[in-house]
């Protein structure tokens, strides 16, 4: 028995006697007997599926249970079983579970076929008889289907120790500690010059107000000090090629155009530079840099970076200060870009979020409106080592506002924009409020449409500030407008909203407006999710595994996602994922092995045309073509058996384990119930030997 199709027809031939088939229907408490009468579709099975193989046919409260499982292993010892069809919830959610039942009884596992009368049944259905016929009828499918399955090994390989995490931010970081503490080897690339990523921008991190440096800054020097982990930063990912246990990544490492073997970090460079640039990525566009930098006093690593773009130098030829007055000679106008390839076992996407653009909400006045700032600029404004020192002032950088409307929800939970909830945004929110009122005094209305303090210590928080007296309105804001019409407003702005809870529009002068943007996904996740041969959602995070059960996991072996590159979340839930990202990868380094799911599609080279239409489909990129042979191949630790090749081959050349022809027409068969009576004479048996 090896092979897809090794089985033939089996009703007629006398050399090949019936499998011993095991049927076993689950309540799932109420979620399936509450439509479907399980109790009935046991019964039929026995009685019906006998001529089929089945020997005996169970319903039980909840087989997913350590109980229902014992069910299932005793009689696959005491009655001989040798297959199983188990008609419950999804694969996807409990197949592992009654495989290794079938398993620890002494059946190969990929003889235990999971039948959904749960989500493709009783959950879409109203009708007890319709819903309870249907069940029959997929119960049927599954011992059709299960007949032609064959005993499968999983496929083992080796798991290189080292790991490659893509992103510097606080997730990243807290993934590289974990598993670089663990004794195993970390390469941390970031595209910045810096890492810390958004957090090294703020000054306070909700609901305590802990300094954001003050917790971070040490972290990120444990990074760069860690004989464990090598930084890649200014750095970015150009090619992934190989399987988990086995990546070859290719890394280009931008130059610098700095010697960092020679550089001190002393600060000469930047000091001497004449050249002045808006700092629109760290600064948020409220401050200045100079045209050599680092992006900011605590920066990991701590060698400076010359911006090509701005730089004298590059643009004209002349200048050349910074490479004057350096005193280890480590400026390096003729340095190139360094190509990098590392081998690693495992992957961690840790590529974080950008900031929604408010200017794509005209009517609240960002872009047009001067006094009008976002939630990144406001945080660089309340920090210290800000533009502003810290004062919170308005773009004269002079004036203290005495009034400040903080909108919410900017971006988030509008479907013309991000219908999501953006998570961070009430308390970010809350917390500026906070801050306003401690450093200026001035009287702060919040603007929201529900306060969401779900977290420890939230609604405390929320609280705190209701006490200290902030305003808070109900309500979506219509219009951020200089347009004075009422005493009291002239050089103000003015926030129109309809306050729900009043029953009523509102006109609210201010001398401040702090919009709380919402997050998205990075410009490029699509992008970097096809390189890594991952999947996003319809928003554009990347999507994990399961939401609930596995949520630090991705479709693809080997590659995980943690932090607010899966989807918005707040630091504490950003260093919970990273970590937990870390332990999944060091518990596969630890097994040496891993195995792999032997689902997997393979070309018979002897048909394959050479087409290539399945190289460019695979979503994986499982398939390589091999212009010498003219034929394509597939990888098998690579494949995750989607099946996309299989369809798209128009030779047929491409056949996929555990999915072949005899195995789904047969399941469509047992579907339409052709193998058995049917009651109503909607259907007549099939003659022996006629395939539909």
């Amino acid at each position: 028995m090896s092979g897809n199709g090794a089985f033939q027809e089996r009703v007629g031939r006398a050399d090949k006697p019936l499998d011993r088939i095991g049927v076993y229907v689950c309540h799932c408490g109420s979620n399936i007997a509450g439509t479907v009468d399980v109790e009935a579709v046991a019964k039929w099975a026995a009685e019906k599926l006998g001529r089929r193989g089945v020997i005996i046919a169970r319903d039980y409260k909840f087989m997913c249970s350590s109980l229902g499982q014992e069910l299932i292993e005793k009689d696959i010892k005491e009655l001989g079983l040798t297959r199983v069809v188990v008609a419950a919830c999804s694969p996807h959610l409990h197949e592992r579970t009654f495989r290794k039942a079938a398993q620890r009884a002494g059946l190969n596992p990929y003889l235990c076929e999971l039948v959904s009368i749960r989500e493709q049944d009783s959950w879409v259905h109203s009708d007890k008889h319709a819903a309870t016929e249907k069940a029959k009828a997929i119960v049927s499918g599954g011992v059709e289907r299960i007949i032609h399955h064959v005993p499968l090994e999983p496929l083992r390989v080796p798991i290189n120790p080292a790991t490659l995490i893509v992103g510097g931010g606080i997730a990243g970081i807290q993934s590289a500690l974990e598993i670089a503490d663990s004794g195993f080897p970390v390469y941390l690339v970031e595209r910045e010059p810096s890492i810390g990523g958004h957090m090294a921008q703020f000054d306070k991190t909700f609901p305590t107000l802990d300094c954001a440096a003050c917790i971070l800054t040490p972290k990120m020097v444990d990074v760069g000090a860690h004989p464990n982990i090598t930084m890649l930063t200014y750095s970015e990912v150009e090619r992934v090629d190989g399987y988990v246990g086995n990546f070859t990544v290719t890394i280009r490492k931008k130059a610098r155009s700095i010697k960092t073997e020679l550089c001190t970090g002393c600060g000469v460079c930047q000091e001497k530079c004449p050249k002045k640039v808006l700092d629109e990525v760290f600064e948020a566009g409220l401050g200045y840099r100079k045209a050599v930098y680092t992006p900011f006093a605590q920066a990991v690593p701590k060698y400076p970076v010359i911006d090509r773009v701005n730089c004298t130098y590059y643009q004209k030829g002349t200048c050349k200060a910074c490479e004057k007055f350096c005193p280890t000679g480590a400026i390096d106008f003729k340095q190139a870009d360094e190509i990098i390839q590392v081998q690693v076992g495992n992957i961690i996407l840790a590529t974080g979020y950008d900031l929604f653009d408010p200017r794509q909400i005209a009517q609240l006045g960002y872009g047009r409106l001067a006094n009008v700032f976002t939630s990144l600029e406001f945080e660089r404004l309340t920090n210290a080592a800000g533009p502003t020192n810290g004062k919170v002032v308005l773009r004269d950088g002079v004036t203290t506002p005495q009034s400040v409307g903080i909108v919410h929800c900017v971006g988030s939970r509008d479907r013309n924009y991000n219908n999501y909830c953006s998570v961070i945004c009430c308390m970010q929110s809350l917390k500026f409020a906070h801050l306003v009122m401690e450093r200026t005094g001035a009287t702060v209305h919040n603007f929201y449409m529900d306060m969401r303090t779900a977290f420890k210590d939230y609604d405390e928080f929320y609280q705190r500030v209701l006490s200290e007296g902030a305003l808070f309105v109900r309500g979506r804001v219509a219009e951020v407008t200089d347009a004075a019409r009422l005493p009291g407003e002239e050089g103000k702005l003015i926030i129109q909203v309809e306050d729900t809870l009043l029953g009523k529009q509102r006109r609210i002068p201010v001398d401040m407006v702090i919009l709380s943007a919402g997050l998205q996904p990075r410009h490029d996740a699509q992008e970097t999710a096809k390189k890594f041969g991952i999947s996003c959602s319809m928003n554009g995070w990347f999507i994990e595994k399961h939401p609930k059960l596995d949520p630090v996991a991705t479709m693809t072996e080997g590659i995980y996602i943690a932090g607010c590159a899966q989807g918005p979340k707040d630091i504490p839930s950003s260093v919970s994922q990273g970590a937990a990202a870390a332990a999944r990868v060091v518990s596969k380094i630890q097994q040496h092995e891993m195995a792999l799911e032997p689902i997997r599609a393979s070309i018979n080279q002897d048909q394959c045309s050479g087409c290539r239409i399945c190289n460019n489909l695979c979503p994986f990129n499982a398939i390589a073509f091999h212009a010498d042979r003219v034929v394509s191949e597939i990888n098998p630790a690579l494949c995750q058996g989607c099946g996309t090749c299989i369809a798209a081959c128009p030779a047929g050349a491409i056949t996929g384990t555990g999915f072949s022809n005899e195995q789904i027409l047969a399941q469509l068969e047992g579907l339409l119930m052709l193998n058995i009576d049917v009651d109503g004479g909607r259907a007549k048996p099939r003659e022996e030997g006629v395939r539909a």
